[in-house]
């Protein structure tokens, strides 16, 4: 074959791969935009083809999770997690799971884990907020205020979070700082039922 050609034929092959490939859908991509059902889909797919991509798995628990599918989210995580033990995002997935599936301190030990290897990783914040409401359920009210507060530090806009706050705060009997974390939330959601109704009970305590 002669130079020319076989230049010609490479370039076909390799723009068709190209094609191929911008054609496949991108489960991240779907991920990222909200299309968590189509995300899992092509997961499941990506998973058919090749059974140990971590990637694939860890997008897969991300997707189950935000639609709440909680065992699901478990069950892929730890069979991620026999792929890949110190994987940081699979351990988060197997945390969060364990948080709203109700094991408590399964919860906390992926958690803290997480905390542990990656102090600044992309879930910081919300692997933070999840520790502290572990430690709400476990009443123990200053470690909750510990990991709450270190989740407001990371995400310092999210009104649901100082909210949460001010409510660790009030079970702890800490009043004034309560008061100020539920301020904090209504500066940034004035209409946030939460925290208005939370501010108002701890400031007629304090005036009290």
């Amino acid at each position: 074959m002669r130079a020319p050609v076989l230049v010609a034929v490479l370039a076909f092959v390799l723009a068709a791969v190209g094609a191929a490939a911008q054609d496949k859908p991108d489960a991240l991509e779907l991920y990222r935009t909200g299309k968590y059902a189509e995300s899992i889909k092509v997961c499941q797919q990506e998973l058919a083809e090749a059974p140990k991509n971590i990637n694939s798995h860890v997008v897969l628990g991300w997707s189950y999770l935000r639609l709440r599918r909680y065992p699901e989210a478990l069950d892929i995580g730890q069979k991620a997690l026999a792929i890949s033990p110190n994987d940081p995002r699979v351990i988060q997935i197997i945390g969060e799971s364990y948080v709203f599936i109700g094991k408590i301190e399964e919860a906390l030990k992926y958690l803290q884990e997480y905390v542990a290897n990656r102090p600044n990783g992309d879930r910081i914040a919300r692997v933070y907020w999840l520790m502290g409401e572990c430690f709400i359920s476990l009443k123990e009210y200053q470690n909750a205020d510990i990991a709450i507060s270190a989740a407001v530090y990371y995400e310092q806009n999210n009104a649901q979070w100082w909210a949460r706050l001010g409510w660790t705060r009030e079970l702890a009997n800490d009043l004034k700082w309560s008061s100020e974390a539920y301020s904090r939330s209504l500066k940034l959601d004035p209409g946030l039922a939460d925290a208005q109704q939370g501010k108002e009970r701890v400031d007629k305590k304090l005036k009290g």
